[in-house]
């Protein structure tokens, strides 16, 4: 069957988008990136195309898929997506659009043997192919093998299912390699998924990103958080190829996280999920770009046991404290925005002891912008 071409959006660079912004300078020499670039709307759609629609995201997990016609919907860029378990037992994933005239082929998560066409009928099997058409027998030159779904590159790491706008993707392991080997003994992908929970933030979603990337606004922010570490002055940012992590060494005694000591992990993978590991725990969390202004943030959490009366009340405890930490990211995000918009700032600088994540992120922000500019469509 001829694969069907994949849709393209038309290429037009934001006027705010100037080659001395895009050069990249030692940390310790280097500005921030333009205040413009968080709030012009042409730079939202710049993230749509160069950033979003350019690398691998999140948009399932395998518990989620686990019998064949299970299926999840998912937004990549601005394109609707869905996720299936065919009946070979293979994952798949289609833009959820009828190739008759563009219809949902499902409205909500939920298990089918067929995906049917919302809007008029057209029947694809759960690997893509085009089954029925209803009415259609007086149509010419029409060969129902020409019309399958158009697929999504997918590929599977630690349980956590990731789509790809592009025709040939980079391997998604090359982009995670070594966090596996670091978080050890704690296993992502027999980890049981517990609780879902989003938040509205009324800022772009780059300005959630940069304040996730650095301890420094800790000690003024999260006063709580601030005591679960046993030395602030330790904390401590790595960085690799593709993604950042964030190391905060825990407090020997009990606390929400663990029994005492031990790390806390916050990754970063570029360009907007999070994974924050403790033992026997994940917390993920992805940014969705809603407006320039605007963005919503999905947390989901996994343990290593979900069922036991000291389990719950952890998970409760965790989600509580996580929620106290979140509300205030949220409320000095907002601000952040606000202060961006402002005609007395366009850039800064980086502390060099603390925020070398955020120089980091801008960084392979920078690269993306480049490399959408070097190939126009």
């Amino acid at each position: 069957m001829p694969k069907p071409e994949r849709p393209r959006r038309a290429r037009r660079a934001p006027t705010g988008l100037k080659a001395a912004d895009l050069r990249v300078r030692p940390l310790a020499r280097a500005e921030t990136i333009p205040s413009a670039w968080y709030t012009d709307p042409r730079f939202h759609d710049l993230d749509r195309d160069a950033v979003f629609a350019a690398t691998w995201q999140y948009v399932a997990d395998v518990q989620q898929l686990a019998q064949p016609g299970d299926h999840v919907l998912a937004d990549v860029a601005g394109e609707p997506i869905i996720v299936v378990r065919a009946s070979d037992g293979e994952l798949r994933a289609f833009y959820n659009v009828c190739r008759h005239r563009g219809g949902p082929l499902a409205l909500k998560d939920g298990n089918a043997d067929m995906l049917i066409c919302k809007y008029h009928g057209w029947t694809y099997r759960l690997d893509g192919m085009l089954r029925g058409v209803p009415h259609f027998n007086r149509v010419e030159l029409f060969d129902k093998r020409d019309y399958g779904l158009t697929p999504v590159p997918l590929a599977v790491w630690e349980g956590l299912v990731f789509g790809s706008l592009c025709d040939r993707p980079q391997p998604l392991e090359s982009h995670l390699s070594g966090i596996r080997e670091r978080i050890a003994p704690t296993h992502l992908g027999s980890l049981t998924f517990a609780r879902r929970i989003a938040y509205d933030v009324h800022a772009n979603w780059k300005v959630y990103v940069d304040n996730y990337l650095e301890g420094y606004h800790i000690p003024y922010v999260h006063p709580e958080l601030l005591k679960l570490y046993s030395d602030y002055e330790s904390y401590r940012t790595e960085v690799s190829d593709w993604y950042s992590v964030q190391v905060g060494p825990l407090q020997v005694e009990r606390n929400v996280y663990t029994a005492g000591g031990g790390e806390a992990l916050y990754y970063h993978v570029f360009p907007n999920l999070m994974l924050n590991v403790v033992p026997g725990r994940l917390q993920s969390n992805v940014v969705v770009p809603v407006a320039p202004d605007r963005c919503k943030v999905i947390f989901r959490y996994y343990y290593d046991d979900v069922t036991s009366a000291a389990a719950r009340e952890r998970i409760e405890s965790d989600v509580t404290f996580s929620d106290t930490v979140q509300r205030e990211d949220a409320e000095i995000c907002e601000r952040v925005q606000r202060g961006l918009a402002s005609r007395a700032y366009d850039k800064g600088r980086f502390s060099v002891r603390f925020e070398e994540g955020v120089y980091h992120f801008q960084n392979l922000l920078k690269r993306a912008y480049r490399d959408w500019l070097k190939h126009p469509a």
